[in-house]
């Protein structure tokens, strides 16, 4: 428990604030329950392994409410096992560099392979989606959460990537986007016409930076998840996530014909 307060400290400043944010949940919520009270000296190949299979199987589940409007959902199962080995496996080598420990227990475990989601929406699935917001839009939806949505569908963008967007970042003139800090850094990406379109409707609020503002102006809107749910579950579309329309994004690029220079500059 106390190296990971130490890594949070001294050895994560490298991280995106958002990964680091996550990375340091991950290891407060599985890691410190299950091997918080052990010396870091003291874990063996078996207790990692332990580990893997204690998270696999929800021993670290939990939802607590903490707060107004707050709460904590902790879940297992094997994505998140394998990150948190994953997580363990860094904060050793952190650990290593501060000549701490001489070695990283983690480093004999095979870790298991992500799964990586590879669903695609049908043209069909496509029109149910887009008919879903439609029909949410004439109930009185919240517009940004409409317009993200459609956002999202239209560029192959992540979500936070159009969430989080900045006026400065959207460059009309030449159809673009000019990202400051997506996952892979800067980056410029190509819009299509009807994005183009979307963007240029949008009216933007004074005081503030983002393209779709939270309510005090101060960040970006953050109700896309529960939005999110309401959609899918409207049209049908169970376990579809908005990830899923940037996988749909790049194979309709492909299968159509497009170069893979330019679906890579899309995604």
């Amino acid at each position: 428990a106390e190296l990971v307060e130490q890594f949070a400290q001294k050895g994560s400043d490298h991280l995106k604030p958002r990964n680091r944010r996550w990375m340091l949940a991950r290891l407060r919520h599985h890691v410190v329950p299950l091997l918080g009270r052990k010396r870091i000296s003291e874990v063996r190949v078996g207790d990692i392994e332990q580990f893997w299979r204690d998270v696999r199987d929800g021993k670290t589940a939990k939802d607590e409410k903490t707060g107004l409007r707050a709460r904590v959902i902790v879940r297992g199962g094997i994505g998140a096992a394998t990150r948190g080995i994953r997580d363990l496996s860094a904060i050793y080598s952190f650990a290593i560099r501060q000549e701490w420990v001489a070695a990283n227990p983690c480093a004999p475990i095979k870790k298991p392979a992500d799964r990586r989601r590879t669903r695609f929406l049908s043209l069909e699935e496509i029109k149910r989606l887009g008919a879903a917001l439609d029909a949410l839009e004439k109930q009185g939806a919240n517009p940004k959460a409409i317009a993200i949505m459609r956002l999202l569908a239209l560029t192959g963008c992540r979500r936070d990537e159009i969430a989080a967007l900045r006026w400065s970042e959207v460059d009309l003139q030449h159809g673009c986007l000019r990202l400051d800090d997506s996952k892979t850094g800067r980056s410029v990406r190509p819009l299509a016409l009807a994005a183009v379109l979307l963007l240029e409707r949008l009216v933007r609020e004074p005081g503030s930076v983002f393209v779709f503002p939270s309510e005090d102006g101060q960040t970006f809107y953050q109700g896309t998840k529960r939005f999110w749910a309401k959609v899918v579950a409207l049209a049908g579309l169970p376990g579809v996530t908005p990830h899923t329309l940037r996988h749909t994004l790049g194979s309709a690029a492909v299968s159509t014909g497009e170069t893979l220079a330019m679906t890579g500059a899309l995604l």
